[in-house]
């Protein structure tokens, strides 16, 4: 509830804020810390939802390209009229994965937990309300499908927030992440979609491919006080990155 009370204060920062909540969008504000540090020209959206790290990202990066990805053609809808007029803003409703072709997603009775692995008990046990309550079949691609390492302008952040299914949406980006700077992905440290890849395991992957972690952000805890999952910000060793 008072992530939702200061949500609808934030709005009042920014007219694009503004016009999203009337549209039923609150900013992802608690992501504005750590972007606005980074000072990025190319953002790549892996699982947009409706806009709600596209609007912080327009925020802190007012000239970026954003390049999103959302695959439940509702929220697509609703993101597009969100960013309706901005020219720098790119929406394909697909999702991303290591193979293209066309899968399931699992919907959840809160969108915003809907993902391409099964729900599990534990999902709906910490956050309550995001039982399954639907499925749809989805197009799957891969990054290089639909944007050019050529096209992309440095420093480039590529975020994923795909719901346990992050392992595998990095290796659907795996031939470009040499044009990223940055990598920003929730992963989480329990089994919350069954066959999910566990924060260790991503931390690893980015590490055998030149990303270091250099910060942790926005950890959620369950009852216990155990942590559960958090935002996760990598950063590629190398001085320059490729552009």
């Amino acid at each position: 509830m008072m992530s939702r009370i200061r949500k609808i204060i934030a709005a009042f920062r920014s007219p694009l804020w503004l016009h999203a909540l009337r549209l039923g969008v609150g900013a992802g504000i608690e992501h504005e810390r750590v972007l606005c540090n980074l000072g990025c020209r190319t953002i790549v959206d892996v699982g947009a939802n409706r806009g709600q790290f596209a609007l912080v990202a327009r925020h802190c990066f007012p000239d970026a390209v954003i390049i999103s990805f959302e695959p439940l053609r509702g929220l697509a809808e609703i993101f597009r009229k969100v960013f309706e007029g901005d020219t720098n803003v790119e929406l394909y409703e697909v999702a991303i994965g290591p193979e293209a072709g066309s899968t399931t997603i699992h919907v959840s009775e809160r969108d915003d937990s809907s993902s391409l692995l099964p729900i599990t008990t534990l999902q709906n046990q910490i956050f309550p309300g995001t039982q399954e309550s639907d499925t749809e079949t989805i197009r799957v691609g891969r990054l290089e499908e639909f944007h050019s390492g050529c096209a992309t302008a440095a420093p480039a952040l590529l975020k994923l927030d795909v719901q346990g299914y992050e392992l595998s949406a990095l290796k659907g980006c795996e031939t470009l992440l040499q044009h990223f700077a940055y990598v920003y992905a929730e992963c989480s440290f329990m089994e919350l979609y069954k066959g999910q890849a566990l924060a260790d395991e991503v931390i690893a992957w980015l590490r055998e491919r030149g990303f270091a972690l250099s910060g942790v952000y926005n950890m959620a805890y369950d009852r216990s006080g155990k942590a559960v999952q958090a935002d996760f910000l990598f950063q590629r060793r190398s001085a320059a990155c490729a552009s």
